[in-house]
């Protein structure tokens, strides 16, 4: 799986009430939660960027709460995945529950910066920052979760994984 787009920066310990804030959270549908997407760190976010732009962020991204809200808003923007130094442990399952890739990358969250383009390999997990000519090494996605990716989430995989044996 090969992703490329702009990259967004985020600081460290963004929670996940600023990926959706709680006042948007009387609705679980992905459309509505996508147009609130990081609107209390850049209250333009969702209108700015572009179907297949990627988040970059630096350490915890994702902490704070469980809500599952909160990488739904992310994919349902059109970001294509979020690279980081690290992610909150709840947000990293629920990432990949809801199909939505993710990258840890310490390099990359320090040298990337805002509108550069970037290419991630998943099955390599390298990031090529195409701007600055540069190349980083991400923790590479095991193949078991890539398949989750590429199924659209775990549900999906499940049932996909049902329906096929039996």
């Amino acid at each position: 799986m090969k992703l490329k787009g702009t990259a967004w920066k985020f600081g460290s310990d963004i929670d996940t009430d600023v990926i959706i804030p709680a006042r948007h959270l009387n609705t679980s549908d992905p459309a509505e939660l996508a147009k609130h997407c990081m609107e209390d760190a850049d209250p333009e976010f969702a209108a700015k960027i572009s179907a297949g732009d990627v988040i970059v962020a630096g350490k915890n991204f994702g902490c704070g709460s469980s809500r599952e809200h909160a990488p739904i808003a992310i994919k349902a923007a059109g970001i294509s995945c979020v690279i980081a130094k690290s992610f909150a442990r709840i947000f990293y399952r629920n990432a990949f529950n809801i199909g939505l890739p993710i990258f840890e990358c310490a390099e990359a969250a320090e040298k990337v910066q805002p509108g550069d383009r970037l290419e991630i390999d998943a099955d390599s997990g390298l990031i090529k920052n195409i701007t600055r000519d540069e190349t980083y090494r991400a923790t590479p996605v095991p193949e078991f979760m890539q398949q989750i990716i590429a199924a659209g989430g775990l549900i999906n995989y499940v049932s996909k994984r049902v329906k096929n044996n039996g």
